[in-house]
């Protein structure tokens, strides 16, 4: 590995990051420029799948788009790889927390992306992302009920039992 192959890892890595911080401050308008316009999405083990910066982002104004719906998205440990001068692939470590007020829920899980990204005119760009879970729990917060285990990698393939808000 060269140092500037290191270069290019920390500006994969910058993306990734910045995905994530437009995710949980609901920064669509910015985020579409992080996709390639052939990108895919598969998220939740590929129970949500969209083709397109438009339907991904559709989903997420959807389904996270509710000032009711605030979220804490953490990756970590990426594994990437550069495949050529232009392409790279990545594995990250994601652990999330979820607070749904209009359901009254708690949302926490882990799971794993799975990404390519791909450089166009000098920028790198997200090509596909998507996440099968480790595990997913769901707390009302009625302070009485019990947490519910709605995925694990095991049990639904990475896939959450639970519907997407806003369906």
């Amino acid at each position: 590995m060269t140092p500037a192959d290191l270069v290019e890892i920390e500006l994969i890595k910058q993306l990734k990051y910045r995905y994530m911080r437009l995710l949980d401050q609901k920064g669509w308008d910015e985020m579409e420029a992080l996709f390639s316009a052939d990108a895919e999405a598969a998220y939740s083990g590929g129970k949500y799948a969209f083709s397109g910066p438009d339907a991904i982002l559709e989903f997420f104004r959807k389904a996270m788009g509710r000032t009711s719906f605030l979220s804490s998205h953490r990756v970590h440990q990426p594994e990437i790889r550069l495949t050529s001068a232009t392409t790279a692939t990545g594995i990250w470590a994601l652990e999330d927390r979820v607070i749904d007020t209009e359901r009254n829920i708690t949302i926490q899980g882990a799971a794993f992306y799975d990404d390519e990204y791909v450089k166009l005119k000098g920028e790198w760009r997200i090509r596909r992302t998507g996440y099968s879970r480790t595990f997913e729990e769901v707390c009302p917060r009625d302070g009485k009920s019990p947490p519910i285990l709605t995925a694990s990698f095991w049990g639904t393939a990475g896939r959450s039992d639970l519907p997407a808000p806003g369906s």
